[in-house]
């Protein structure tokens, strides 16, 4: 595998106050908000924009997780990882704005699933979708609200999301199989 960086910490940072602006923008400010991050990594990213939010605005938003496991179908298709506690904040979804935040949007999948489990815990007033990078390569048509960096990529690729909070460092990589054109 070849890998290349594409988002540096700096670029990441750029990226998430760019989408918490346009989340504020987009609202009319904080009122009425609820993040919810889908784990691993969408949590965290979830906590970065709430204190950017937060910062930016004077008030602060609830940030919560949402894991989507046992929602998704492809569970048979795809090995999955261990279920996440799903942690809504006390003030719930009902009426509010949810802006659901995950790392990198690529088939749609997993969002499909988030809109299901969001379904089953109550009824917001509008769900948003804040992504990192979105690659493209749409299998259900979902549509983000709030893209850091757009990265196209072929399927055979991999995009590689590192957090400092996880990974020690925050960076955005794409691996490429040897062999292949990038």
């Amino acid at each position: 595998m070849s890998t290349r960086t594409v988002l540096q910490e700096a670029d990441m940072s750029r990226a998430l106050t760019r989408i918490a602006h346009e989340i504020l923008e987009s609202n009319r400010g904080a009122s009425g908000l609820v993040l919810l991050g889908i784990p691993t990594r969408g949590v965290f990213l979830a906590r970065r924009l709430g204190a950017l939010i937060e910062r930016f605005a004077g008030e602060s938003v609830p940030v919560g997780a949402l894991d989507v496991t046992m929602y998704r179908d492809d569970l048979a298709q795809h090995p999955t990882r261990a279920p996440q506690p799903t942690d809504i904040p006390a003030s719930g979804v009902d009426g509010r704005v949810v802006v659901l935040v995950d790392d990198v949007l690529f088939s749609g999948r997993t969002i499909r699933a988030a809109l299901d489990a969001i379904g089953d815990i109550g009824r917001p007033s509008a769900v948003r979708l804040a992504i990192l990078a979105d690659r493209g390569h749409r299998e259900v048509p979902i549509r983000p609200d709030f893209v850091g960096k757009n990265l196209p990529s072929s399927r055979s690729e991999r995009v590689n999301v590192r957090l400092a909070e996880i990974d020690g460092a925050d960076e955005i990589s794409i691996a490429s199989p040897e062999g292949s054109a990038s």
